[in-house]
């Protein structure tokens, strides 16, 4: 739909508060659901373990050889050496390594799953610059085969994103990577909404194509000024309303709108901003137009240029989530270094995230990280495992807001665990078992634990014969 100018809207506003504002009997108090599709996840049931013997990377910068992992009741119970417990199922990792579940922070899949047809195309509603009102869970489809893929290449957590055709383009959601039937069996629980925002090339192409703003960049610039104007208004208008139903009097609530409860949110500080954004002079103006509107610009994606604002990023608490190679296929992908995610997480207070975007790169996020390791090395770094591991773990976790639930082995915290068959950043690394809530999902030599798509290509299928 499109937008109300900003004035419009004040004066609506302004019209409804000025109504009825007695101190008479109260009407109901208006208020709405947040959540109105609830997570139904459920863990699956899991067994006491202690992982044996393992080279173990905690995703907090810690490298533990010859180490234990206890898992208990879903949850990290211990680490260390020479841990016991009765009646503990043991898995001896001698050889092998251990580290968190991996998490990919920018994913399409079930929202362009395989098999990639039209119908499947769910992901990009660009009818509008601004499609805030849109949630890319009402598009996820569960039998998508990407998630066992993933699965298999130790992905345990992901953020499914909308595409990067509108200025802002709608929620994301974060999926724990569980065979699931549904959306909500999948839905992390108490994970923050994410809100998928978008710079440069493809919004001012997409509308430009069609002769209307945002056709340049300054057009894309007064597009994020004029929704973030609404949703301050917006939110001025409910904090009024619930002020003076506080005190007694019988206002009039203002009308509801779902793409500015989405913006209002962010405002709030409840969702967390996303934002597709290459350029290092673009994410500078991203992190003002935040500074100018009271919210938190969040982690800019794909962020090619990151390594020229590297300072800037730490000092404004900023995540960037990159690709290790992946570049020059436009002219805002064009000025990248191999070392740039090494150059972002060289910087106090820094938060360097590797993402993937690719429905066959998640299955080796592992391998995409040691790219940078390896490369960065090449080139005067002296980054090991322990810190590699960090980017695809516990960062991950912090630029999707669920941190103090996972994303490092650390006690207390959610047993989603990789056991790897050697290190992880190996070219011919292979997740040999994963765990999420302390429950076996996956295990590379039992079939019980291989879930099967419907859709998924080669599979052998029975004939009737009458």
């Amino acid at each position: 739909m499109q937008r109300f100018a900003p004035s419009i809207l004040v004066l609506a506003v302004t019209a409804a508060l000025v109504g009825c504002q007695d101190s008479g009997p109260q009407d109901a108090k208006v208020s709405f659901n947040k959540n109105p599709y609830p997570s139904s996840y459920q863990a699956m049931p899991s067994e006491k373990t202690l992982i044996k013997n393992a080279t173990v990377l905690t995703g907090t910068g810690e490298r533990l050889d010859g180490a234990d992992v206890l898992l208990v009741d879903g949850k990290i119970e211990a680490i260390g050496k020479n841990l016991s417990a009765s009646g503990v199922k043991t898995i001896d990792a001698n050889g092998k390594w251990v580290t968190p579940g991996i998490i990919d922070v920018h994913s399409h899949l079930g929202a362009y799953p395989s098999p990639s047809v039209e119908s499947h195309q769910d992901g990009n509603e660009m009818t509008n610059p601004v499609t805030a009102e849109v949630w890319v869970e009402h598009s996820v489809w569960p039998q998508d085969p990407g998630f066992n893929a993933a699965r298999a290449g130790g992905i345990t957590s992901l953020q499914i994103l909308p595409g990067s055709g509108n200025l802002i383009g709608g929620r994301g959601v974060t999926l724990k990577n569980v065979p699931s039937p549904t959306m909500q069996g999948m839905k992390y629980p108490e994970a923050p909404y994410g809100l998928k925002m978008a710079c440069g090339e493809n919004p001012k192409r997409v509308y430009g194509s069609r002769k209307v703003t945002p056709s340049t960049r300054m057009g894309n610039m007064a597009g994020y000024r004029n929704a973030w104007i609404e949703a301050t208004e917006y939110k001025r208008a409910w904090e009024k309303y619930e002020s003076e139903y506080a005190q007694g009097k019988n206002p009039a609530a203002p009308e509801r709108d779902l793409t500015l409860d989405t913006l209002k949110g962010v405002l709030d500080g409840d969702i967390k901003i996303h934002n597709h954004c290459y350029k290092a002079e673009e994410m500078a103006m991203m992190i003002d137009l935040g500074k100018e509107f009271n919210y938190d610009s969040g982690t800019f994606h794909h962020a090619i240029e990151a390594y020229k604002i590297s300072d800037l990023l730490a000092q404004n608490g900023n995540c960037a989530a990159m690709w290790p190679d992946w570049w020059g296929f436009k002219m805002e992908a064009y000025d990248m270094i191999q070392e740039n995610v090494a150059v972002v997480n060289a910087v106090k207070n820094s938060c360097a995230v590797v993402h993937s975007d690719s429905d066959t790169t998640i299955q080796r996020l592992n391998q995409e990280a040691g790219k940078v390791m390896y490369r960065a090395n090449e080139n005067g770094f002296e980054l090991k495992e322990e810190d590699a591991i960090v980017w695809i773990t516990q960062n991950a976790a912090k630029s999707l807001g669920i941190e103090d639930k996972t994303g490092s082995l650390v006690k207390g915290k959610q047993a989603d665990v990789v056991i790897w068959n050697q290190s992880p950043f190996s070219v011919y690394a292979k997740a040999e078992q994963v765990f999420i809530d302390g429950a076996k999902v996956y295990d590379r030599f039992d079939e019980k634990y291989q879930a099967k798509s419907d859709f998924m290509l080669g599979q052998p299928t029975a004939v009737k014969t009458h």
